[in-house]
Order: C-alpha cells, then structure tokens, then sequence
C-alpha cells in the first residue's frame, strides 16, 4: 500500500509538510503518545509555522502566540462551527444543523448564551452555590469525624449533581440522589469513550458506549424532563426553540440537551479536580486561599458551616484574587485545547513581520495553547505550581511577556475567538463557589503521598485528566 500512498507537492508559501510514512494515519500516534513533546520538536527543526499529516488531515500549526491575533481575527475565511457542529452531531447522535433543514437553528441556540451572561449568569450562579450548599449541607450529616474518599470521585459527585440541579432541576423522588448518581454513572461510561468519537471512530467499535449514550439520552426526552423541578432559564429557552422545528425529533431534542449537559460537566470536573489537588499539594496555597475564604466571610458578616447560608456577589467571587490565581495556575498545568480553525477557501494568511502562509480550501489550522502556558520565556518554572502566578502588588496580573514583547493571549484555557467556551464565566463560578464551600465548611488534607500525573489521551480536547485518583479526608471545621 506504500507504493499508493498519496505525495502532495508543496505549492510556493505552503509551510513544510511532516507526512510520516504510515499510510492515512501519518503522525497520527506520535502525535496522540505526546502532542506537547512532538509539536516542540517540530518547532526546533521547523520553525514556528509547520504542517502535519494527522489521520488524513493537514493541519498546519502555528507555533509562535504573537501570530495568534492573526488566525482569530480571519474568522470569516478560518471557519471553526461547522467543524464543531459536524463532531458534536456524530459524536452526540443529533442530526447536523444544516441551513436546509433546520434554519437558523444554529444562531437561535447561539444566541441563548447570553442567559450565561451578565445578570442572569448572577441568577444561575445564585441557583448553583445553593445547590453546591445543599449538597455539601448532605455531606457534613455524614462526616461525624474525618472521612475518607476518592478525590476525583468526590469532584465529580458534587460537581455533577449540582449542575444537573441547577441546569435541568431536582429529581422530585424521594430518592433523588440516587436517581442523579445513576445518570452520573453512565455518563462517566460514555465519557471514557469521548476522545474516540471525537477522533472519529465509529461508536460500534466502542463497546457498550452505543448503549450507554442511548439510555442517557432516553433521559433527557420531554416525558422526563416535564418530572423535573426548578430548571434553569438556559435549558427552557433551548426547549423553546427545539419545540419550532418539526423535523427535529423527540429523540434528537433529547441528544442536543444530552450534549449540553455534557458541555457544562465534560471540562469543569476535571478542572474542579486539579485546583483542589494543587491547593492540598501546596499548604502555603491552602492556607493563602483560606484565609481569603473567612477574611471575606468575616468581612461580609456571614458565618460559616453547613447550616448557614453564604450568598457571593459576582463582584465578591471576582475580588478573590488569590483564589483566582490558584484556579488559573491549575487551569495551566491542566488544559490541553486544541483551537482549530478550517479554511474556507484558497487563501493566503497573512502574519507579523510580512509572513505569509498559503492554504487549500479544506485545510485545518491549529494553535496548540498548551506550547505558551509551559513556556518558560512566558512563565519562569513553568512546570512548577505558583498559587500567585496571577498576583501583582496584591491585584490581579494581566501582563505577560515573551522575549520583551507583552502578550495579548497568555492564558487560554478556553479557546480563543468564535471557539471560546460560552460558559466559561459560570464554569469559573462554579469551581470558585466549590472550593469556596468546601474550604469554608471543612478542614482538608491529602490521606495518601503520591504524585497524581496527567492522562494525556485528551490531548487537545480540553481539561486532561488525572491519570489515577488519590484518597483525601476531611471533617467539619470547628
């Protein structure tokens, strides 16, 4: 099959090719082993812009953040939703949002980010730290004295109910808890199987996760959600603009909510899970953060402990700077996004410094943050935890450089232009109010010494994964 292995001739301005000699898949598993380690290689014997075999796609990476600006600002000819909607709608069994068939529908469900925004992200946020509250208030009945458990088990168990109570609503039967874990269980199923299907796998091949995406998404038909009480505004107003087409059928409705839910938890738990480890590695964090924590609490007049309820402003959540801080640096070490964007045409990209890259109509183009959040020219002992990497003179630091020169993106664990996440702003609420809850309610502490590491199997796709949990305990404050 080599002798019919296609060679694509370079046209003049194209970046140099990396093929690799293994027939479709080129770089693809040197790629997917270590993405960071080899897209560092490349850089040394290429420069900063290359382009890469990978499973049949080009994709051309650019590799220096001063050129970042260039690739976000072309949205109309570096297009990202198509690509995105094609992967959500294999990957969550919906049919494509094609133009033709469901007009408009991509825009309408676009537009209702704004109930992530502004006052009603205030309201939703309220809704989840009473959530976030009640659940721990669950907990504390338990915890007579120090309990034990699985830290990302823990993470995902709150994290995970009190999103799905603040999203879709409460479970009304009496053993709702149970109800909720049921989902959660079967969603981690399907998640272990989510790099897969984004890579494009087909779901046969995946073993029961075709029977496991199906019973989950049975869940979210409109039968079931009518059960469910107290749902956000967000999740009402996509029923409202599903209920308008008429080729969308009741099981397609129930995989877009499927997929939202997905969304609002697939990131956030992992993310949840590594500020909380770094802060209990880290007892000069730890305490840092704590202290915020009850100088606000103190300050504001509200006591703590589970049966006090604690209200945060916006304003309050965002002036904790040091629990900002740790948040970032975790979101740092962990996030492992790949921003893609696909050319809409033959077009040339122009860049900095009279640079010119010439693509193909089809072509992939990748910035790869995870380059610039381990730079050391950007962040001194970039693979060190710096709980006030984002202080300055006791406010937040927004300045970066590289090589003299301030950067306009250093921190992206969101994606960046028309693919920045809609709900970072109620994920970054979430993840403070967590820890905000659980350092004011409890005294914690690592109950195993190990070194939790990094899983890269999602590379590129988002927050990475710890590679094993760790047990931590933890009691009610005096």
């Amino acid at each position: 099959c080599l002798f019919f292995f296609p060679v694509f001739d370079r046209k003049t301005g194209e970046p140099p090719l990396i093929n690799g000699w293994i027939p479709y898949l080129g770089k693809a598993l040197i790629f997917r082993k270590d993405a960071y380690k080899f897209l560092l290689d490349q850089q040394k014997k290429f420069g900063d812009i290359f382009t890469v075999h990978i499973a049949g796609r080009y994709i051309t990476f650019i590799m220096d953040p001063f050129q970042y600006v260039y690739v976000i600002r072309n949205s109309k000819q570096l297009e990202f939703h198509e690509f995105a909607n094609k992967m959500a709608s294999k990957t969550f069994d919906y049919p494509a949002l094609s133009k033709g068939k469901f007009p408009e529908l991509k825009e309408n469900l676009h537009r209702i980010y704004q109930y992530l925004q502004g006052k009603p992200l205030d309201i939703i946020s309220d809704h989840m730290m009473k959530n976030l509250q009640d659940i721990f208030e669950w907990k504390c009945s338990q915890a007579t004295d120090w309990e034990t458990e699985k830290m990302y088990k823990f993470c995902c168990s709150v994290m995970f109910e009190a999103s799905f109570v603040t999203l879709y609503g409460r479970v009304p039967a009496a053993d709702g808890h149970k109800v909720i874990s049921e989902i959660r269980d079967k969603f981690i199923k399907f998640d272990a199987s989510f790099p897969y299907l984004a890579a494009n796998i087909p779901i046969e091949l995946l073993g029961a996760t075709k029977k496991v995406r199906k019973e989950l998404i049975h869940h979210f038909l409109l039968q079931n959600m009518t059960k469910w009480l107290g749902g956000s505004k967000v999740v009402q107003a996509r029923q409202d603009i599903f209920e308008k087409y008429e080729l969308l059928g009741d099981y397609d409705k129930a995989a877009h909510h499927f997929a939202f839910l997905w969304a609002s938890v697939g990131n956030t738990i992992p993310a949840t899970f590594w500020a909380m480890y770094y802060l209990l590695r880290h007892p000069e964090a730890l305490a840092a953060v704590r202290d915020e924590i009850d100088h606000l609490l103190q300050s504001t007049g509200q006591k703590r402990g589970p049966t006090y309820n604690i209200h945060l402003t916006r304003e309050q959540l965002d002036n904790l700077v040091y629990l900002e801080s740790a948040l970032n640096e975790s979101l740092r070490m962990c996030s492992s996004s790949m921003n893609i964007r696909i050319s809409q045409e033959d077009f040339v990209l122009k860049l900095e410094g009279n640079q010119e890259v010439v693509l193909r109509k089809g072509d992939w183009i990748a910035l790869y943050p995870q380059i610039l959040h381990m730079d050391p020219e950007v962040y001194e002992d970039p693979k060190e935890y710096k709980f006030d990497r984002y202080i300055e003179d006791g406010k937040k630091k927004t300045t970066f450089y590289k090589a003299g020169r301030k950067l306009k993106y250093f921190l992206m664990p969101f994606g960046s232009g028309i693919s920045m996440c809609p709900g970072r702003f109620l994920a970054m609420n979430e993840m403070k109010m967590f820890l905000f809850i659980l350092l004011s309610h409890f005294d914690v502490e690592l109950a195993e010494n190990k070194a939790v590491r990094l899983d890269n199997s999602r590379m590129g796709l988002g927050i990475l994964l710890p590679d094993a949990d760790i047990a931590f305990r933890y009691k009610l404050r005096s």
